[in-house]
């Protein structure tokens, strides 16, 4: 028994002995000095380009490490002393030296003598089982050298069993994964997991905004328990939805090679880390090892007056439609982002009116608390002659791409404020729809502003007073798209009529069919059918849209087709129209139709061959790997062949989201008595009328009216001039991504990526009693810009590049109608012109002394017009028209 109790101490005390000799992190010999060849390198340039065609740079030292204290009661704590020396910096690639910014510079002088001495000061690193538990530096060092000397700790952090675990590096505390095989370790960095301080932002719409792929991967190779090598990389890739070519590429590369092991210093006695420490050096301090936010100052950039003086003659209105104005807008953007509001109110004070809208849009789109406060103390909302400010300001905020809280909270307090213009005030109470929208899109729902506005509007329509103004706050619903409001607008747009029911049922339209209840279906059922009261055509053919875009049953989709030849004329051929749509361009909902058609009873030629000009037609624009675009036109008419409402309509959209790119609608009315027809069912007390709205890029707009009443209508006859009344007209920041990161082997990074839209967009309706035409018209004037540009900012480097996209079109819609004769001649034509597509990239190096190396190359090309492709008949049609509108030009002689 004692020879047995004796054998089983022996084995405890072995055991004991063997754990205490064996870590779990990388382990260093006692009085041995490792020599190691470290390099970084930073590579930028496009997604798919070579690396040796990039741009950057390539940091290189020598770097010593040295035990200094291990724990003696736990060998998997220690202290290990890492130096950096003989420090240099070239071109990562090979170029000749006439183009190498570092031709003739020592590395002190790129450097600079008291950094370079600063980074090779020794840090300290305590490990614990693989991982950094302390970083010692000196507390007075630059930030960005203190990053460097992270960058290079965290390589020495690993650990020797499979895993994932969270970690914390020179990134964040981030997941990583381990994968151990022998004497190899892999370590898998999820980059999108880190915690770690960030600044920028986003776009509000997915097609319009940047996606990112961000990688990274460690590769240890182990010898004798510790680091013969090491190999880490990490590659950010960024690139624009609605094109992927263009985009931006930010590789970072380190490598650690273990050159000689030598005799070396031995071992500090102590039994606490933090005293071997100050026996060390009294100096060090303990820092973390996350990155510190370091940014650099533009030293040579120009004053926000400067730099407007420099871009002031592209921002004249006539130039709204070049891609220079959109640049400049742009650019103007940027510089304002770094202004304080003092220099802001310099630029609108002392500027003529007639480039102040285009300076409150950039103000606005700037969306920094300066420029908010700059712009709101210069607009005064209870003067009458500053409307055409206003109204650039508010939809400046609608277009907002990440709309603070404190813009909401301000248009709130506006509305309940003096307001001069109720048009304002109608605008205000849409974009604040808008604005809702896009909080509640980020998760801001539950914010006080966002809250205090829902009441607002949900109360006003809940409860309204005699004098409210009930079609305002139903745009508003149309653009804040809020789930709770569809009771609401259900309400209205069953109960009430003219303009209310109307803007009710289309905002309804605009909801996503997922969020339409049955019992929203079945009232959408109840108007189209007219099962309660009578219903204008425009709400009716709304209702038959929101059904069959809403995975219709079976029975709705034949109750709608039998309805067919018991319409009103034109609403028959409208209807039509519509399933035809909807078979030829494969929508949803159009397996059920092609079922209910194999019924005899719904689809007959009683049913099918009724005349009328009124139609509906969809088509591509584009269809690409990145997203397509398809446009729908539709026009109908009352039974008296006068225009009722035409709808232009664009959308974008790829694999997982659309954007409503734009919407305008000419609607008239009550315009029967000017020809002595016979109004329709439902319509017989409609007063005169005659508008235009707009949808952009997913904001209702304000309506515009051409004429209300009779009185205005003849008025406007005699004095017409047939030019068409603007719509909307500025400069749009479409696209607003920025983003700073760390890199893991110290530099701080950034992509910026902004799209900027110059748009001018006109809508016209000529009516003529002595020719017995109506035309309208419908002009969109855009021109395009974007810049992308990723920089890695070293301090003493920098190495980016910028990829440039510009564009100039124009769309045309117009509708001609003859109602000289019966039937009507009715002619659609829509129309895009040539339009220049520039491409550029430029690649760039940069000192801060001014040395500077640049690439750029472009490419140009012609993106050639064209007459969009409708309908059969509605070509037979313009025929007719063009050849008619000949014959009585020729016989005026």
């Amino acid at each position: 028994m004692i020879v047995l109790t004796v054998l089983f101490l022996c084995i405890i005390s072995t055991y004991s002995a063997s754990v205490k000799g064996h870590t779990t992190g990388p382990s260093l010999s006692n009085d041995r000095l490792y020599k190691f060849a470290y390099t970084a390198e930073v590579y930028v340039d496009q997604p798919k380009a070579s690396l040796q065609k990039s741009v950057g740079y390539r940091f290189s030292s020598g770097v010593d490490v040295n035990l200094l204290w291990r724990n003696p009661e736990n060998d998997d704590d220690q202290l290990i002393k890492v130096m950096i020396r003989n420090v240099q910096v070239e071109n990562v690639n090979e170029r000749p030296s006439d183009k190498s910014i570092f031709k003739g510079k020592s590395t002190e002088k790129i450097i600079r003598k008291e950094y370079l001495e600063a980074l090779q000061r020794p840090m300290v690193l305590e490990l614990a089982r693989g991982k950094v538990q302390n970083f010692y530096s000196y507390e007075n060092e630059p930030g960005f050298i203190q990053n460097l000397k992270r960058g290079l700790a965290s390589l020495f952090q690993l650990q020797m069993h499979s895993g994932t675990v969270r970690e914390v590096d020179i990134s964040g505390k981030c997941n990583v994964t381990y994968q151990v095989r022998q004497d190899q370790v892999t370590k898998i960095k999820a980059l999108d997991s880190c915690e770690i301080e960030k600044t920028g932002f986003t776009s509000h719409n997915q097609i319009l905004d940047v996606s990112t792929k961000a990688t990274s991967a460690t590769i240890y190779v182990l010898e004798d328990s510790f680091i013969k090598s090491i190999r880490a990389e990490e590659n950010y890739v960024f690139f624009l939805n609605f094109r992927r070519k263009t985009g931006a590429k930010i590789v970072s590369k380190q490598k650690l090679e273990l050159q000689s092991v030598e005799a070396g210093p031995g071992l500090i006695a102590g039994k606490h880390a933090a005293g071997v420490i100050k026996t060390l050096d009294s100096n060090y301090i303990s820092i973390p090892l996350v990155a510190e936010t370091v940014k650099s100052e533009c030293k040579k950039c120009p004053s926000l007056s400067e730099h407007w003086k420099s871009i002031k003659e592209y921002m004249h209105p006539e130039k709204l439609s070049k891609a220079e104005a959109a640049r400049s807008f742009l650019s103007f953007i940027q510089n304002i982002r770094r202004a304080t509001k003092e220099e802001i109110l310099q630029i609108v004070k002392s500027e003529n009116k007639e480039l102040l809208p285009q300076i409150v849009d950039a103000i606005t789109s700037a969306q920094t608390p300066a420029s908010l406060e700059a712009i709101l103390e210069f607009l005064d909302f209870k003067d009458a002659s500053t409307t055409v400010l206003q109204e650039r300001f508010l939809y400046a905020c609608g277009f907002a791409s990440h709309p603070s809280e404190m813009l909401l909270k301000t248009l709130i307090a506006k509305f309940k404020g003096d307001i001069a213009n109720e048009e304002i005030r109608e605008t205000l109470v849409v974009v604040m729809g808008a604005l809702i929208r896009k909080l509640c899109d980020r998760e801001g729902c539950k914010l006080p502003a966002v809250v205090e506005a829902k009441k607002l509007i949900l109360g006003r329509l809940e409860k309204p007073k005699k004098d409210d103004n009930v079609r305002m706050y139903l745009l508003a619903l149309k653009n804040a798209l809020l789930p709770e409001a569809i009771p609401l607008l259900l309400k209205y747009a069953e109960s009430e009529e003219g303009h209310i029911s109307n803007t009710a049922v289309t905002a309804l339209q605009r909801y996503d069919p997922s969020l339409l209840t049955n019992e929203a279906k079945k009232t959408m059922n109840r108007i189209y059918h007219q099962n309660r009261k009578v219903h204008e055509k425009t709400v009716r053919t709304t209702a038959a849209a929101i059904i069959l875009n809403s995975n219709p049953s079976y029975m709705e989709v034949k109750n709608i087709l039998l309805s067919i030849g018991e319409l009103p004329l034109e609403m028959n051929k409208y209807m039509l129209s519509i399933i035809q749509d909807i078979l030829q361009l494969e929508k949803p909902s159009s397996k059920t139709v092609r079922k209910v058609l194999k019924d005899m009873r719904a689809h007959n030629y009683e049913r099918f061959a009724k005349p009328g000009s009124s139609s509906a037609y969809s088509g591509y624009i584009t269809r690409g790997p990145d997203i397509s675009s398809t446009y729908s036109l539709d026009i109908l008419y009352s039974g008296s062949g006068i225009l009722r409402r035409s709808n232009l309509n664009i959308h974008v959209f790829d694999k997982n989201a659309q954007l409503h790119a734009g919407q305008v609608v000419i609607e008239a009315q009550g315009l029967e008595s000017i020809i002595a027809a016979t109004p329709d069912e439902g319509e017989e007390n409609l007063d005169s009328f005659a508008g235009t709205s707009a949808i952009l890029f997913d904001i209702q707009l304000r309506p515009v009216t051409f004429f209300q009443g009779y009185g205005d209508l003849m008025s406007k006859m005699l004095s017409a001039t047939g030019d068409p009344m603007s719509v909307v007209k500025g400069l749009i920041l479409l696209t607003d991504y920025s983003q700073e990161f760390q890199l893991q082997s110290g530099p701080r990074a950034s992509a910026d990526f902004q799209g900027g839209l110059a748009i001018d967009i006109s809508g016209g309706m000529e009516f003529s009693l002595w020719y017995r035409e109506s035309k309208t018209n419908v002009k969109n004037r855009i021109a395009m810009f974007v810049a992308g540009n990723a920089e890695v900012d070293s301090f003493f480097l920098k190495t980016g590049m910028e990829t440039t996209l510009e564009t100039e079109t124009a769309l045309d819609f117009i509708s001609t109608v003859q109602f000289s004769q019966y039937p009507f001649l009715v002619c659609m034509q829509m129309d895009r012109v040539g339009s220049p597509f520039r491409h550029s990239l430029t690649k760039y190096e940069s000192l801060p002394s001014g040395r500077r190396y640049t690439a750029r190359r472009g490419k140009a090309e012609i993106l050639e017009g064209c007459e969009y492709p409708l309908h059969q008949e509605n070509s037979n049609m313009c025929r007719k028209v063009f050849s008619t509108t000949s014959d009585s030009s020729s016989s005026w002689f």
